[in-house]
């Protein structure tokens, strides 16, 4: 019996939270790492950050698997230079409240994947990685879930 066939994968996928530090951003990396160049990706989030900077914790778990998170720089919606997406994934319920505003008039999917804010973890540092890479491997997940086996990334 033949195997079903890999899903299409859409054009263009935004990847959307709340700040575009930690899970939007971890998850446009993973998208990039795991089927390269075969899609658009970008992220963003609903609010500005006052750190200019990607999350150490989250570039430190995203080095683990072989991906660079240390060029990233978080944006807002509006400062996207294409709105044109097939897929919008938001993270959060604020950023599913404001993809389904855009959505409006669009030919675009939206998919809403809650995952847990590793930024709300304490304890050692040993205990905030974990929560990090928890929420790394549950996008992982749901990224080969949705689209497929990878390139790489154990593709």
């Amino acid at each position: 019996m033949a195997a079903d066939p890999p899903p299409a994968l859409p054009g263009a996928v935004l990847f959307a939270c709340n700040f575009n530090r930690v899970r939007s951003a971890m998850a446009e990396s993973l998208m990039k790492l795991m089927y390269g160049t075969r899609v658009y990706v970008d992220s963003c989030g609903l609010r500005q950050d006052e750190e200019a900077e990607p999350d150490p914790f989250a570039v430190a778990v995203m080095e683990e698997v072989g991906a660079d998170m240390s060029r990233h720089r978080p944006k807002t919606f509006d400062d996207l230079e294409d709105d044109s997406f097939d897929l919008v994934v938001s993270l959060t319920p604020e950023a599913q409240h404001r993809a389904v505003e855009i959505a409006r008039g669009h030919a675009v999917d939206l998919a809403y994947w809650p995952i847990q804010d590793p930024t709300l973890v304490m304890g050692s540092r040993e205990a905030v990685m974990e929560a990090y890479r928890e929420a790394r491997d549950t996008l992982a997940a749901r990224i080969r879930e949705r689209f497929g086996k990878p390139l790489s990334f154990g593709g």
